[in-house]
Order: structure tokens, then C-alpha cells, then sequence
């Protein structure tokens, strides 16, 4: 019985995946390796001269904070406005450039960080499934080892707990880059609100 819910539980967290070209994306949302600054960015392209100013330490310490999550959009944006004050498209865009390449940057890692904790589980299930196979033989000999079996069982209901809470905490970790996603499309709109007309 334990075996079948363990399966079901096994399927149901990949068959929902929108990404089934990729085995060690374990997500429902599908996987998208990096942001496209056209998809968050309305503002002017950048260029060679706002790849510079987006390089400037004053950009950089500014976009390093606007790129923390636990600082409130709100809170972000009225860093923003107080940048904005007397900068030009450019120096704007520029702004904008940094955060996203620094959003992008992490969100990607912690993409990564999902794959690893995909191939971890893959892992559990298999050490799962060869403990299940042992069980299964010791209980079938003549005389069986009860001693190992009960060692067995009892490792056998920890690994299993553990494959249980990690693929709970699977839903949140799959939502994080959805998190990073909207906070650039956030903060792209805050820049852009300052974009000298």
C-alpha cells in the first residue's frame, strides 16, 4: 500500500510538468532558462552606452538592492524615484539593466538549485525502491533475518517521510522563479514610470 502512494505521489509531481523535454525539470511551470528583457523591459532598448552606465558602482549598489525580495516593491520604488531625480532615458535604462541582469543571474540559480534537488529525490525514490527489494527478499527466505527487516522498515518510513516533505516543499521552491519573474516585470515597470518623455 505504502508503495502504490508513494508512486502516485511520484507521478502526480511530474506529470503535471509543462516541460517534459527536460527530465530533471520537476516543476509544474515550464521551465525557461533565462528572462527576456523584451518580456519585462518596456523602455529603450539598451545599447553599448547603457551597458557602460549600467556598470557604474552607483547603478550597481542600487540595483543589488532593488533585486532583494525582502525588500517591499513599494519600498523599491521609491529608491527608484529618488534615482530618477535629474537622469536622463539612459541612465535610467541603465538602472533598469543592472537589476534584471542581477534578477536574472539569481533567478537562474536558483533554477539550478531545483534540478539538484530533483536529482536528490530521483535518488531517494531509487535507495527507496532497492530497500523495498531487500525487505522483499529477506522476508521470502526460510529463515528470515527479522532484526534486518525491522531496520529495514523503520529507515524505509524515514526515507519515505523525507521523499514526502521535500516534494511538499517542492511547490514552493517551483514557485520562486515565478516570484523573481514578476519582481523584474515589477520593477521594470517602476523604472519605466521614470523615463524622461
Amino acid at each position: 500500500m505504502k508503495r502504490l502512494a508513494l508512486m502516485a505521489m511520484l507521478m502526480a509531481g511530474t506529470a503535471g510538468a509543462a516541460d517534459f523535454s527536460d527530465p530533471d525539470w520537476p516543476c509544474i511551470q515550464r521551465k525557461q532558462p533565462h528572462l527576456s528583457l523584451g518580456s519585462v523591459w518596456s523602455g529603450p532598448l539598451p545599447d553599448a552606452a547603457v551597458e557602460e552606465l549600467a556598470k557604474a558602482p552607483e547603478v550597481q549598489a542600487l540595483a543589488q538592492r532593488l533585486e532583494q525580495r525582502r525588500l517591499p516593491v513599494e519600498e523599491a520604488e521609491a529608491l527608484i524615484a529618488e534615482f530618477a531625480q535629474g537622469k536622463d532615458a539612459q541612465q535610467m535604462a541603465a538602472l533598469y539593466l543592472a537589476t534584471f541582469e542581477r534578477i536574472d543571474a539569481l533567478r537562474s540559480r536558483v533554477m539550478n538549485g531545483i534540478a539538484r534537488y530533483a536529482h536528490k529525490q530521483e535518488a531517494l525514490d531509487a535507495q527507496i525502491d532497492e530497500r523495498r527489494a531487500e525487505m522483499s527478499k529477506l522476508e521470502a527466505a526460510e529463515s528470515p533475518d527479522f532484526d534486518r527487516i525491522d531496520a529495514l522498515e523503520e529507515q524505509l518510513d524515514w526515507d519515505t517521510r523525507v521523499f514526502r516533505d521535500r516534494q511538499q516543499s517542492l511547490t514552493y521552491v517551483c514557485e520562486t522563479p515565478v516570484i523573481l519573474e514578476q519582481r523584474a516585470f515589477a520593477l521594470g515597470r517602476a523604472v519605466a514610470a521614470h523615463l524622461p518623455e
